[in-house]
């Protein structure tokens, strides 16, 4: 018989005693949540780790650049 998920698992299904310990790679400063992209937001490096299956993938080269946004509402460049 397979267990429920844990109580303490936050609704991303990343543990949030993780969260409270995981630091950017780049900077080693800490990374904010961001729940709505299911991303870990690290402001100085302006970069956003993603986070897969409930485990943050922690790779600079994984990451989103916050500089790069991309167009709204799916319009094209002017």
């Amino acid at each position: 018989m397979s267990d429920p998920e844990p109580d303490h698992a936050a609704p991303s299904g990343v543990d949030p005693r993780l969260l409270e310990v995981l630091i950017c790679p780049l900077t080693r400063q800490p990374l904010s949540y961001d729940r709505a992209a299911n991303e870990l937001v690290s402001k100085k490096a302006r970069l956003a780790y993603p986070i897969r299956g409930g485990i943050p993938i922690m790779l600079p080269e994984e990451a989103r650049d916050l500089d790069d946004l991309p167009p709204a509402d799916g319009e094209g460049t002017p």
